[in-house]
């Protein structure tokens, strides 16, 4: 069993013992994750990046939370939808090296619309 199945298995676990699944639909789950994301973003808005250098040294547990949050709504969310998030990832990757290919986006942000020019 791999890491994230224990991990999936923790956070079921953890809602059924609060019969919180009743509360769990896709749309709900889905702003929660949005919501941890958003909290995340609040350590880095506004923060050139010295001082977002200095604010990790200090927050870094805080942020770290964050990122817990919002893996454990990825998980439930994958869950409830049947959807391996591995394997979507690794899917997701598959299709952004065709449309990032290293020869036309290396060392650029530009979206991949843009890289065909």
């Amino acid at each position: 069993m791999s890491s994230i199945e224990n991990l999936t298995k923790k956070i079921i676990a953890f809602r059924d013992a609060r019969d919180w699944a009743q509360f769990h639909n896709p749309k709900d789950v889905a702003i929660s994750l949005s919501l941890e994301a958003a909290e995340l973003l609040e350590h880095f808005q506004w923060k050139n990046p010295a001082e977002i250098a200095a604010h990790l040294k200090t927050h870094k547990t805080e942020v770290s939370e964050e990122l817990a949050d919002i893996l454990y709504w990825v998980l439930l969310l994958s869950h409830d939808l049947k959807i391996d998030p591995l394997a979507a990832l690794s899917k997701k990757l598959k299709k952004n090296a065709k449309k990032y290919p290293v020869s036309k986006a290396k060392g650029r942000h530009t979206k991949y619309t843009g890289l065909k020019k």
